[in-house]
């Protein structure tokens, strides 16, 4: 897939609010500071299109961009903002579970997951949900080259044996680098699938 056009839609502070439309969509999530913007900018070519923020938690709403006027990335809230308060965590998690359970144009869900780090308990009880409600998804463990090649396939294979005591059949998972593009191709070529097939 090669990516022609990337532009900003809306951000939704709500399921009510989100936009019409019949496009597949592709939502990216995953916990706060795991290099959300960075991948997102990194697929699409586009630098400034998700703002990458020093502060993690930085995404609140619901946010759309139309790709290719052909499907639409969804950035949504990061999960697990230690300094939010409960207020706030409570609302950007039904946020979340409204659109993730209740917008009929979800294709996939892809899962970010920091590649440096030993399963985070968090990470897992996400995904545990996910399979619970049936919504499909791929996981991405991003960052991979901050760390050495080894140290990134132990990490994914605990991940792996951590989802193995809640999920019968594992996901898709890509490794992503937005600094070497690395994973880049595979990620859109999956999309690019999913986006026919639907079609």
């Amino acid at each position: 897939m090669q990516i022609q056009s990337a532009t900003f839609e809306t951000s939704s502070p709500d399921l009510e609010s989100c936009p019409e439309s019949t496009l597949a969509e592709f939502a990216f999530i995953g916990r706060s500071n795991v290099g959300k913007s960075s991948l997102i900018n990194m697929l699409t070519k586009k630098k400034d299109l998700a703002i990458v923020s020093s502060k993690p938690g930085r995404t609140r709403l619901i946010n759309f961009f139309l790709i290719n006027k052909k499907w639409t990335l969804v950035d949504l809230p990061g999960y697990g903002y230690a300094k939010a308060s409960g207020s706030a965590r409570k609302k950007f998690q039904e946020l979340v579970t409204d659109y993730l359970l209740h917008r009929p144009n979800v294709s996939c869900v892809f899962v970010l997951i920091d590649s440096r780090l030993t399963p985070q308990r968090i990470d897992l009880e996400f995904t545990q949900w996910l399979v619970k409600c049936e919504v499909p998804f791929v996981l991405i463990f991003t960052k991979t080259d901050k760390s050495k090649p080894r140290v990134v396939e132990q990490n994914i294979e605990l991940f792996k044996e951590g989802m193995s005591e809640f999920c019968n059949g594992l996901p898709r998972i890509y490794q992503c680098s937005a600094k070497t593009d690395h994973g880049r191709g595979e990620v859109l070529h999956f999309i690019d699938e999913a986006v026919r097939l639907r079609s």
